[in-house]
């Protein structure tokens, strides 16, 4: 006969509870990989360069996301991406992956462009000839920097120079701007040394961002998850400054309210301080020589329910037959 639940041990029902508190925690947090409700199958592509896609970034296909990237590691000196997805979807022998931009703040996702007849065998590879990576806005600058470096300025010169000459019979307003552009000319042309060096300069920059491209990602994603909490604390925060405000109209009521009643006050309790300032040493002896009282006082009433005390130099009462009792 199995006992109420009333009866039953509560520490061990507290822990059971606990246990199966702890597991239902766990079990939400790896949902993904429990067996009926994470699943997939996992595929891997071959790129160029990773372009900022990082672990457990999402997967989509036509758009929905299907997955997230499980892996991102170097082989053979190609980036190999693995990553699992769940979907009703046929993807062909010939199926493509793209690396593409997310967001503004430089978050990646992992686009499948499926292709082909057939069916892709579970942990099939998609090679490099069938990935695309992201656009480097570094290699852009590299690039910009490599081509402006071989422009002859001088030369450049003479060009808008003699396209100047020959429009001179042109209307005056059209005349002016190729005057302006040939003044601009001669200008860069006086400057060739500085534009060079801005260009090797901005060289040495993009160089720079590339090293720290992982970094400047990371940033950004801070950045993104610090302007989020700051949007879900907006109502805490206005509360706070509203009741600030609020507390301090209340306190400055008060203290004009009390000014009147508080100075008479202070003005007492200055005098009661200097009376005893100058009493200081007659205070400490009263207390000093109260210790030995308070310490039989407490005795009386640390027996019992009674006072345990007694009369000293008091005779003896005499007994019921006279003699002393």
């Amino acid at each position: 006969m199995s006992k109420p639940f009333r009866e039953r041990n509560p520490v061990v029902i507290g822990f059971v509870g606990f246990a199966v508190l702890i597991l239902g925690f766990l079990a939400a947090f790896r949902a993904q990989d429990l067996p009926l409700i994470g699943g997939g199958d996992t595929y891997y592509a071959e790129f160029a360069e990773s372009g900022g896609l990082k672990v457990n970034d999402e997967v989509r296909l036509s758009g929905v996301r299907v997955g997230k990237v499980d892996s991102i590691e170097l082989k053979d000196g190609k980036v190999r991406v693995g990553f699992k997805i769940k979907t009703d979807a046929t993807l062909g022998t010939e199926t493509a992956a793209a690396i593409k931009v997310k967001t503004i703040l430089g978050s990646m996702f992992l686009a499948i462009e499926p292709a082909g007849s057939g069916e892709m065998d579970e942990e099939a590879v998609i090679p490099e000839d069938r990935t695309t990576s992201p656009f480097d806005v570094v290699d852009a600058f590299e690039g910009l920097a490599e081509t402006s470096a071989d422009i002859d300025t001088d030369q450049l010169a003479a060009s808008l120079t003699t396209l100047a000459d020959l429009t001179r019979n042109t209307p005056e307003e059209f005349r002016a701007a190729l005057e302006g552009v040939s003044s601009l000319s001669e200008v860069i042309a006086s400057r060739d040394d500085e534009i060079n060096s801005l260009l090797q300069s901005l060289t040495r920059v993009s160089t720079v961002l590339d090293a720290r491209d992982e970094d400047i990602i990371k940033l950004m994603d801070d950045a993104d998850v610090l302007f989020r909490a700051l949007l879900q604390r907006r109502e805490a925060v206005h509360n706070i400054l509203v009741s600030t405000v609020t507390l301090s109209e209340e306190l400055t009521a008060l203290v004009r309210q009390s000014r009147a009643d508080l100075k008479p006050a202070l003005r007492h309790l200055e005098s009661v301080l200097a009376v005893v300032n100058k009493n200081e040493d007659n205070l400490d002896r009263s207390l000093q020589l109260m210790a030995p009282f308070y310490t039989v006082f407490a005795n009386v009433f640390a027996n019992g329910p009674w006072w345990d005390t007694y009369i000293a130099n008091l005779p003896p009462v005499p007994g019921p037959g006279g003699g002393l009792g």
